[in-house]
This record gives C-alpha cells, sequence and structure tokens, in this order.
C-alpha cells in the first residue's frame, strides 16, 4: 500500500508532519482530516510493489499530456463512448510512451471494478488532489464528462499563464548569461594576463583595476567552494520546503516586495480561485472545496489565513469576511466573494476574480519584460563597461608615462 507524507496544521500555531498507509492522495486526506489534522501538503514516498511505483517510471509526461487526455476523455464520454473504451482509444492513440502504460494500467484497475478516481489516485504526481476531487464528484453525479471539461480548460489556463510567464524570461535570462559568462571570461581569464603588465608600471594600479583583480583572484581560489555553497543552499531549500522558521519569514518577505509581491498574490489568487470555482462547480461542498483548493496555495502565510477562514466558514461565517480579516487577500477579490455567497452564486464570483487575476497577471508580465529588457542592457553595458575601463586605465597611465 502506498505510503504517503504529509505536513499538517494543528491548531493556529502547531505544525506537524508524519506518515499514513493509504490507497490513494484522496484517502490520505480523509485519513489526516480525520485526525482533526489540516493537511497543507502530501506527498507520496513509497508506492510498495503496485502499479503506482512502475508507472511514471517509464516515459516522461508532460502536463499538457495530462491536458490533452482529461479533454479527450470528457469528449469520448460525451459522444456515448463506455469509459474503458475511452481509455483504451486514448492510451492506443497518445504519443507519450509513459501515458500509454498509465491508462493500460488505470484500464486494468476500472476493469477490475475500481472507479476512475481510485485508480488515478495512485499516480499523485500526475493527478492532484482537486483533480482527483473533480472526478469524483462528477462519477457521483453522473457528470464525468462535464467535469473532465472543466478540469481540462482549467489546466489549459493555467499551462498558457505559464508559458507566458517562461516565453517573457527568455530574453532576460539569455543576456543574463551573456553577460556573466562574458565577465567572467574577461575577469578569470583576460585580466591574468595583463597583471604582469599592470605592475611594471612601478606604481600603485587605479582603484577599478584592482577591484577587478581582487574579484578575479577571488573567483579562481574560491571558485568551487562558492558553486558548492550555492548548490547545497539550493538542495536545502528544496528539501524543506514547509520549514516553519525562514520559509514563513521568507513567504512574508516575498508578499511585502515593491511590485513583486503584488504580482505573486495576483497569481495565487489567480489559481486559487480558479481551483475553486471547478470545484465548486463539480458539485463539492465548499468547505471541502476550500481545503482542497488551498492545497494550490504556495505561500504558507496565505495557506494559514485560508485555513483561519475555512474554521469561520465551517461554524456558519462567510468567507469573504473571514478572507478580509486576514488583511492579505484583496478586497476586490473578498467583496466579490461576498457579493457570491448572498446570491448564492459563488461559481461565477470566483470566475470573475479569476479571470481578473489572469489579465493583470498578464498585463504584468508583459509590462515588466518590456522594462526589464532596457534595464537589463544599461545593467550588463554598465558592468562590462567597468571591467573595461579597468584593463584600460593602466593602459592609458602608461602612455601617458612614456610620453613625459
Amino acid at each position: 500500500m502506498p505510503v504517503f507524507k504529509y505536513t499538517a496544521k494543528k491548531g493556529p500555531e502547531e505544525t506537524v508532519e508524519g506518515t499514513v498507509d493509504a490507497r490513494s492522495r484522496e484517502d490520505a486526506v480523509d485519513m489526516i482530516s480525520a485526525k482533526g489534522l489540516f493537511p497543507m501538503s502530501i506527498e507520496s514516498v513509497s508506492s510498495g510493489p503496485s502499479r503506482a511505483r512502475r508507472g511514471p517510471s517509464r516515459g516522461r509526461i508532460r502536463s499538457r499530456d495530462i491536458t490533452m487526455f482529461s479533454r479527450q476523455l470528457g469528449s469520448l464520454l460525451r459522444a456515448g463512448v463506455p469509459l474503458l473504451n475511452a481509455l483504451n482509444v486514448i492510451a492506443e492513440q497518445s504519443d507519450s510512451v509513459g501515458l500509454r502504460t498509465i491508462l493500460s494500467e488505470v484500464s486494468a484497475e476500472v476493469r477490475e471494478g475500481a472507479s476512475l478516481s481510485s485508480a488515478m489516485g495512485k499516480y499523485p504526481k500526475l493527478f492532484s488532489y482537486s483533480y482527483l476531487a473533480v472526478v469524483k464528484a462528477g462519477e457521483s453525479s453522473g457528470t464525468l464528462e462535464e467535469s473532465l471539461a472543466r478540469i481540462a480548460d482549467h489546466r489549459r489556463k493555467q499551462e498558457e499563464i505559464l508559458s507566458r510567464v517562461r516565453t517573457a524570461m527568455v530574453y532576460p535570462i539569455f543576456m543574463v548569461a551573456v553577460g556573466l559568462g562574458t565577465t567572467l571570461f574577461m575577469i578569470v581569464f583576460v585580466m591574468p594576463r595583463l597583471t604582469d603588465m599592470f605592475k611594471s608600471i612601478g606604481k600603485d594600479l587605479p582603484l577599478p583595476t584592482r577591484i577587478i583583480l581582487a574579484i578575479g583572484d577571488g573567483v579562481r581560489n574560491h571558485g568551487i567552494w562558492l558553486i558548492l555553497i550555492a548548490v547545497a543552499v539550493l538542495l536545502v531549500m528544496r528539501r524543506r520546503p514547509g520549514a516553519e522558521g525562514g520559509s514563513r519569514m521568507f513567504d512574508r518577505l516575498k508578499l511585502r516586495l515593491p511590485f513583486l509581491g503584488d504580482l505573486l498574490l495576483k497569481v495565487e489568487m489567480a489559481r486559487f480561485c480558479r481551483t475553486l470555482e471547478v470545484l465548486v462547480r463539480s458539485g463539492i461542498p465548499v468547505l471541502e472545496a476550500l481545503n482542497t483548493s488551498g492545497l494550490v496555495l504556495r505561500n504558507s502565510i496565505l495557506r494559514e489565513d485560508l485555513r483561519v477562514a475555512c474554521e469561520d466558514v465551517e461554524r456558519g461565517g462567510s468567507l469573504g469576511r473571514s478572507l478580509r480579516r486576514s488583511g492579505r487577500f484583496p478586497v476586490f477579490m473578498t467583496s466579490l466573494l461576498s457579493v457570491g455567497e448572498e446570491s448564492g452564486k459563488l461559481d461565477e464570483a470566483l470566475a470573475e476574480v479569476g479571470s481578473s487575476y489572469e489579465r493583470d497577471t498578464d498585463e504584468a508580465v508583459s509590462t515588466s519584460t518590456s522594462l526589464l529588457e532596457p534595464v537589463m542592457i544599461l545593467v550588463i553595458g554598465s558592468i562590462v563597461g567597468f571591467v573595461v575601463m579597468a584593463m584600460l586605465l593602466p593602459i592609458f597611465e602608461m602612455d601617458v608615462m612614456g610620453g613625459m
């Protein structure tokens, strides 16, 4: 039976970690919630001898493959094709070897009597808990094809936002790489060759030259240690994403950063609202939908605020007013949610908020990249210019001394 490692909240301040044995990620969440805990993150750490471990290792499966699979399965079911036949048809036509293998195993599980959500639950890295919750709700209500269509639309929108961000960052990253590479080459390889010539001047070198020579010596003598320290820091940050101390402080700092904090908040709100919208439209109770959609929030401070709001909603309070009291969720969002709750159209309010923040995110990314390009050119040009000046100053002094 698979083993899931979890991080969960126990009260306002206490955070606990542990493991549970469960058939699927969905069952793991139910078991954790039954203990009176609020799950913050859940990941599979062992799948035993079952198919769950073998499947994903048979080929890389991209996010767009799952999105296409969801849309195709929904279309086939809408056309009246039986579930088993639909799974087999998609598996045969898929270009992904890994996806074909997993769909064949999911089909085998369904053929043996398992539900689709239960069979998919053995692959938590491919099918998130929110994905499984929507599929399970669709199975219970007999609207699986509609649930799959909502999932596909939701994933497509998220992938489009991510694709735009990645595309916008290609040019700045390329400029930084080229600029740093050029600077390091000049400092580490070119400057040392001129050092002896500089020393023959017989007087102190100019300050810019001494700075560049010191940097070059530091990189040559301690470069390997700098690289190892950077790698170690990155590994520690990846291994301890839920650490309460530094992580919470870092998450709080990110939200307070000028411009970037507002952008990160909008990205989080767009992702949260879209996920919650899909769950609510699928007929999942609001409290369960809130707990599930909270798992998509990457900022621990926002997750904690949402947990408090969930407790308030469980006692009969308003979601919009509860989130507003935290002081971190935007007033525009909380006001629309309050209106949606009062009118009984919470899903429409969530859709409006999600669309608004997606547009704001797209505009912010476009604006920031437009401003970033000239700034990057100026910064990289200044650095390279400083290095060139440091190289030429001693030569100019030699010419002056020779002329005298």
